[in-house]
């Protein structure tokens, strides 16, 4: 056989690739009338995308690219993806912006810009104005522009009026302005002691940076880019869900270690299609009931749409959320990736805003994440079946974990919880193992919004049922600092407390008077609640040490997140616990579902946050496993 045909078989075996696949080069010093290869790359990536076939990859040499990508098809099966990747160990940036030059001074530090409005092309951020379901201006009469202005990398902020720019600066929040007419987009901007013609000031042109177009492009690999500067739109539940990166309903996608950050509203979109509904009178539950339905319709199951592989990426500047997904994200595993500085600008408000939101999250995995600086860490809102919360760590968040509306089974093990509020609990059918709580937990007594359960593993709906409190299952957990659970003192459905650990600063499931708390409430909800009664929550086999101060503390530095706490060894002992499995959790009482994996396989809890075996016989409280005695410095992180 000649040489040269058996190393390129040999290559195609060893990638899993079709004979037929191509390697596509694109180089900032590329022309796209070259023919693509390693000596005559292509130019933009769009350009690649466009000529892109089942198979293919596209590597990317380093340099800044200032483009929208818009991939016209996808891979045919997960053998036959089409895959973009940065070159191996070449940095490569792209970008939804554009640099400015040409700003003039006023007082104040204040400088402005001209602008025709050609150079936007059909799309103008500055006159392109955030809209949508479930999303609250602050104040009500506030207008939101997509537009944003990045002085050396870092974003300023939009002025609620002009004056706020042009009168005095704003030394720790800088802002900007901009006013359009027919022909011209002016924006005044701060730039303190600086000379913006001298720096790199930037400007957000394009809406997204990858982002197809259609639906169902299937099987796309994204890994190795930096992606920054999108001017998003809210992206509710509702809506066409478009991201900075996103998938627009589609199947199979890898977005994998990226580097995604400064969308005005979300990083990475896992969720709807549009269609003529979007944003027009959807705005309450009946009107997401409405919303499910047209998606069945357009074929939201496990063989079309989801599935999606999002790990070991940095997602953060967004002031939305990290990754959004309504219903696209079933059946996707979130593993690995690191979630910061989501929503702290606090510029707006609304329903929406999370490190993680998803509605639909059936299957989902969302295991190995560190999330921080967020308002929410993740919000599982409706028909979160068969979700896994596994081995994450959250803290310096206004809270952790929102299950919303969802009748589960839900599973949450091996967590690390350590803002105020650990969890907010709406909804029925979880079970949370060997966590360690930090927080209070928060419990809605009731809801009456009809939600879907669906039939085992599938997106397909067998029932509507309404929200009460309780089934839940609290099993070796540890709850220290502010861990405080006196909330689930009493609920609506069985509560269970089995082998978990107190330490000082903590509030046990025992409360003499405990305030009810609602969700939303019709006038029948209003009735059904009065009539009903409350069960007591039945704890037992806890090891209480509520004189023992874990004194827990995080320590943060360059390369890595430190954990350190106070430990006794003989937690281990004072309780035989059990390894934690679905014969345990047994069902989740609405649906009437096993805890099992979405396989269907048995769920064993028999691995510690960092994957190690537990002792089958003496499993410790928690998400370690205690091997000793006094202070621990542990690296989680």
């Amino acid at each position: 056989m000649n040489k040269h045909l058996l190393i390129l078989l040999l290559s195609v075996f060893t990638l899993n690739l079709p004979l037929n696949a191509r390697e596509i080069h694109v180089a900032v010093n590329g022309n796209d009338k070259n023919d693509g290869s390693v000596l005559n790359p292509f130019r933009t990536i769009n350009h690649a995308a466009q000529l892109a076939m089942p198979g293919d990859i596209i590597t990317v040499h380093g340099g800044v690219y200032r483009e929208q990508i818009i991939p016209p098809r996808g891979g045919i099966s997960e053998n036959e993806r089409i895959t973009y990747r940065a070159a191996k160990g070449e940095k490569v940036e792209i970008k939804g912006s554009e640099i400015i030059k040409g700003w003039q001074k006023l007082d104040n530090d204040c400088w402005v810009v001209k602008i025709p409005n050609s150079f936007f092309g059909n799309f103008n951020p500055y006159k392109d104005i955030i809209r949508g379901d479930w999303f609250w201006p602050t104040p009500k009469e506030r207008i939101y522009h997509t537009g944003a202005v990045y002085l050396n990398g870092d974003w300023l902020m939009e002025a609620q009026k002009k004056e706020e720019v042009t009168a005095k600066t704003d030394e720790k929040n800088p802002l900007w302005w901009t006013e359009t007419d027919s022909a011209t987009t002016t924006i005044w901007a701060q730039f303190r002691n600086t000379d913006p013609n001298q720096q790199t000031v930037e400007i957000n042109v394009r809406q997204t940076v990858f982002y197809p177009d259609k639906p169902f492009i299937n099987f796309i690999s994204i890994s190795g880019f930096i992606l920054q500067h999108a001017a998003t739109n809210w992206a509710p539940p509702t809506a066409e869900q478009k991201g900075l990166i996103g998938t627009n309903w589609s199947r199979g996608w890898i977005i994998e270690n990226n580097i995604v950050q400064y969308s005005k509203c979300v990083g990475i979109a896992l969720g709807k299609h549009g269609d003529a509904y979007d944003n027009k009178d959807s705005e309450s539950a009946l009107g997401y009931v409405g919303t499910i339905n047209r998606a069945l319709a357009f074929g939201w199951n496990k063989g079309t749409v989801g599935g999606h592989i999002v790990r070991n990426n940095t997602v953060a500047y967004c002031e939305q959320a990290g990754i959004v997904g309504s219903m696209g994200c079933a059946f996707s595993i979130i593993s690995g990736n690191t979630i910061h500085d989501i929503h702290v600008r606090r510029l707006f408000t609304g329903a929406e805003m999370a490190g993680i939101k998803f509605h639909g999250a059936v299957d989902v995995q969302i295991n190995n994440n560190h999330i921080y600086n967020v308002n929410m860490g993740i919000w599982l809102d409706w028909m979160a079946q068969g979700a896994q919360l596994n081995n994450n760590l959250m803290h310096d968040n206004l809270l952790d974990i929102f299950l919303e509306v969802d009748h589960g089974p839900m599973l949450i093990s091996n967590n690390i919880l350590l803002s105020p509020i650990s969890l907010l609990m709406n909804s029925s059918g979880a079970a949370f193992a060997h966590n360690l709580f930090g927080g209070r937990t928060d419990v809605i007594s009731y809801d009456s919004r009809l939600t879907p359960l669906h039939l085992p593993h599938s997106t397909f709906i067998k029932a509507m049922h309404d929200n009460p409190s309780g089934d839940v299952r609290f099993y070796n957990n540890i709850f220290a600092d502010k861990g405080d659970v006196s909330q689930y003192s009493k609920a609506l459905l069985p509560v269970l407390f089995d082998g978990n650990l107190f330490t000082k600063g903590s509030k046990r499931p025992q409360a003499d008077s405990m305030e009810n708390k609602f969700g939303e409430l019709s006038e029948s909800g209003k009735e059904k609640f009065k009539n009903a009664s409350q069960e007591t929550a039945v704890e037992r086999n806890s090891v209480i040490k509520q004189d023992f101060d874990t004194d827990i503390k995080l320590i943060i530095d360059s390369v890595a997140v430190y954990l350190e706490i106070n430990f006794y060894k003989d937690w281990v002992l004072q309780q035989q616990r059990k390894i934690v499995n679905s014969t345990i959790m047994g069902k989740a009482v609405i649906p009437d579902l096993p805890f099992e994996n979405a396989d269907g396989t048995q769920i064993k809890i028999i691995t510690d946050y960092f994957g190690k075996l537990r002792y089958m016989n003496y499993p410790s409280p928690g998400p370690f496993e205690i091997i000793k005695s006094g202070r621990q410095k542990i690296k989680v992180w």
